[in-house]
């Protein structure tokens, strides 16, 4: 049994701050009594009740699950528990004062003492069960929607890799008819990639160096049917690597920019994926020297297949968090930058 004790002492502060209000309560009612009567009596009780009810609660297998027990335990548990509370609360009490409040005398005074003591801890009781039920569903509702966003991540890839090699199946096609060389050569490149891919991790998110060297099996890939005609850069600093990213975020605007930026251009260009830190944020960047903004395929990018599922990847990971903007590369090109917030090192 595992115990949350700083939640134990939230809930033992909670539970003196409601007796510390029962016995000024009482005292309102009887000012002619000393105020230190009220104030023992409603602490030894309240605090022997809430001891016998919020530890022995750990006892039953089902408040592992909504932290209290289930079916006619959740009514018959606090109600012992309470009748327990008071008469051991009661003798502490009379310990203190040396007195006892089990004779005839008292008994007027026990009869209003026993209702005031079952009214408070009832309420009491209904109060923190509440609380640790809706506490309980909030993580259940949390937990739901951490699937689902998990398993919309895991859609928008799975729409994103056939994206990739179909465009790689159509470029292979064309090899094939005009450099059977190079053709068997991107053939042998793209076994190495699948079975890269095949046998990495089928997370959603996973550390930003395992981003990089999936791009860079892509754009070697790339490499095999542009020639010189593309030149490549990759940076990652050392102290990014561990950084925890959605899988396959960075794929399609490289092939964006191959595709609409460095292809169209007779001379090629070079492509440069980048990461940094700044101002508490991670920096992502992917810049071509292609054609630019002037091309009409890329002058609405919000239209393109890549773009609008990176977009879609990102609002489903991180919500408003996460941003990604688009602009001309100097002195050629495009520039695609994503700001992701820091949250931790490995995934």
């Amino acid at each position: 049994m595992k115990i949350d004790w700083i939640d134990k002492l939230r809930v033992f502060l909670q539970t003196t701050a409601f007796c510390l209000a029962i016995a000024a309560i009482q005292f309102a009612f009887r000012p002619d009594i000393d105020y230190t009567v009220p104030l023992v009596f409603s602490l030894c009780i309240g605090l022997s009740t809430w001891a016998l009810i919020d530890f022995g609660r750990h006892l039953f297998p089902s408040s592992a699950d909504t932290g209290w027990p289930q079916g006619p335990m959740v009514v018959i548990f606090p109600m012992t528990g309470i009748v327990v509370g008071y008469v051991l609360g009661t003798l502490a009490a009379d310990r203190w004062f040396g007195v006892s409040s089990w004779t005839a005398q008292a008994l007027p005074h026990m009869r209003y003492s026993i209702l005031v003591t079952l009214l408070a801890s009832v309420a009491i009781s209904f109060y923190f069960y509440t609380k640790g039920k809706g506490s309980y569903l909030e993580a259940k509702m949390a937990e739901a929607k951490a699937h689902a966003s998990e398993a919309k991540l895991k859609l928008l890839e799975t729409q994103i890799e056939p994206h990739m090699l179909f465009n790689t199946l159509a470029n292979l096609r064309a090899l094939i008819t005009t450099d059977p060389t190079a053709a068997v050569h991107m053939l042998d490149r793209m076994n190495d990639y699948l079975r890269a891919t095949l046998n990495a991790s089928r997370a959603t998110m996973h550390p930003l160096q395992t981003e990089f060297d999936r791009l860079s099996d892509y754009l070697e890939l790339m490499a095999v049917r542009m020639g010189p005609r593309l030149q490549i850069k990759l940076d990652l600093p050392p102290e990014l690597a561990d950084r925890s990213v959605p899988t396959l975020l960075l794929q399609p605007l490289v092939e964006n920019s191959i595709k609409h930026g460095l292809e169209p251009q007779v001379a090629g260009g070079s492509i440069t994926v980048r990461a940094s830190q700044t101002n508490g944020a991670l920096t992502l960047q992917v810049a071509d020297t292609g054609v630019g903004l002037r091309s009409p395929s890329i002058s609405t990018p919000d239209n393109g297949f890549g773009l609008s599922q990176v977009r879609e990847r990102l609002a489903t990971a991180y919500g408003n968090e996460a941003t990604l903007t688009i602009a001309a590369n100097a002195p050629s090109g495009t520039l695609i930058t994503i700001t992701l917030p820091l949250k931790g090192g490995n995934p």
